[in-house]
């Protein structure tokens, strides 16, 4: 069994028995959502909101373990390492949102976008660092029609997307100083790259049909 599959599963298998050790202290409707400003929004009963986020993990792994196999080009082995990086970089932010979620509900209050700041900081920066290393696969990076129709659009877009996604792990970050604000850090300039990633990808390959004898 592969090292991360275990690390994986106990990172996964924490969240549960957080869940349970938690259970009796949590209200009958925990806090699940919280708005832009930071306020909580949305309630659930304890049963879902407690176990909802595990179950979310085990379900992306379930899938991240699929995604190597299933894809046709078989190119994602060729980044295995840094693939594997991000699944256990994804499951730690998803233990890490699990535990803030249940802080909230013991009564310990604070904003939840600034706590959730460098989360998506170094979940962002994580995305750039994989991208930097992906080949041309189905399932993950920059995937429009441009770059897996070419191989060489893909390289250029990924070499860019990925420090531009570092960036906005950067900005994420920054967000922890932002207050109410703190969560515009981490979207705005995430969907400003992907906007411009896309625009690259088609104006890479739009050059490339012109080269094309």
């Amino acid at each position: 069994m592969r090292k991360t599959v275990v690390i994986s599963l106990a990172i996964i298998l924490i969240q549960f028995l957080i869940g349970v050790y938690f259970y009796p202290a949590m209200p009958e409707r925990m806090t699940s959502h919280w708005g832009l400003g930071g306020k909580a929004n949305g309630y659930q009963p304890k049963t879902i909101a407690l176990y909802m986020i595990p179950i979310v993990s085990l379900g992306m792994f379930g899938l991240f373990l699929v995604l190597p196999r299933a894809d046709p080009l078989k190119n994602i082995m060729r980044f295995r390492e840094y693939y594997d990086g991000f699944v256990l970089l994804f499951l730690a932010f998803m233990l890490y949102i699990d535990s803030i979620v249940i802080s909230w509900n013991l009564g310990i209050r604070f904003n939840m976008n600034q706590v959730l700041a460098p989360a998506f900081g170094a979940l962002f920066y994580g995305i750039g660092i994989v991208t930097e290393k992906a080949k041309r696969n189905w399932f993950v990076g920059i995937r429009t029609p441009w770059t897996l129709s070419n191989e060489e659009v893909w390289e250029k877009t990924h070499r860019i997307g990925g420090k531009l996604f570092k960036m906005c792990g950067i900005c994420a970050f920054l967000g922890v100083f932002a207050g109410a604000y703190a969560l515009l850090f981490a979207v705005a300039p995430t969907i400003l790259v992907s906007i411009y990633l896309v625009i690259y990808s088609y104006s890479e390959y739009q050059k490339q049909i012109v080269r094309s004898p």
